[in-house]
């Protein structure tokens, strides 16, 4: 059962990122403020659900969260300052966008990079223990999939609509016959290195 809060700050807002270990496109992060009273069965650790129920809980927490907001950092600023900078800066993008400010930030995760001041805590698998950083992880995992979707149709080749800039092999094996696209991330090992034969 996931938990409301976990300060007793009014404005709690949770983070959570998604595509941190993609070989292409942006990282997408989301902040929500959910109300006190929320509640839902169904939510839980992005990871842990069906993209059907994925989509469901996305409209559902739209509607009902007390704010909500989505931050991206591209591929081309990932390996400008690399993956984990990116990651904080698309969440700090997230809290920004906020109609609402926060009093305190729960994040997914072990390691944050402080947001104007505003106190926070870090939570290992906070997604599958509070209910505003599993909703963040719904937004986030959503959009980045929605964009990847897009982007497939821009650069085909890749099957982004599929494997949504995973390591998959059919993604390497892509990379290999194609050769990169301008959304992939140069700092990443984009194939597997050779076997070679003596």
């Amino acid at each position: 059962m996931l938990l409301n809060n976990f300060s007793s700050f009014k404005n709690e807002v949770g983070c959570d990122e998604a595509g941190r270990g993609c070989l292409a496109g942006p990282v997408f992060a989301a902040a929500v403020l959910l109300p006190d009273n929320f509640s839902n069965e169904m939510l839980n650790d992005s990871k842990k659900l069906s993209e059907k129920k994925r989509y469901l809980l996305k409209d559902i927490i739209e509607k009902e969260a007390i704010a909500w907001a989505v931050g991206i950092v591209d591929n081309n600023e990932i390996d400008d300052i690399n993956i984990l900078n990116a990651s904080f800066l698309a969440m700090h993008r997230a809290i920004d966008n906020l109609s609402v400010k926060p009093d305190f930030l729960i994040i997914d995760g072990n390691r944050f990079k402080e947001y104007k001041k505003i106190k926070h805590e870090c939570i290992v698998k906070g997604d599958a223990k509070y209910m505003s950083i599993a909703a963040a992880s719904i937004l986030a995992k959503t959009y980045r999939d929605n964009y990847m979707i897009e982007m497939d149709k821009e650069y085909p080749g890749y099957n982004w609509a599929k494997n949504k800039g995973y390591p998959t092999k059919d993604h390497r094996e892509a990379i290999q016959q194609n050769g990169i696209s301008p959304l992939h991330r140069k700092s990443f090992k984009l194939v597997e290195p050779q076997l070679k034969l003596f």
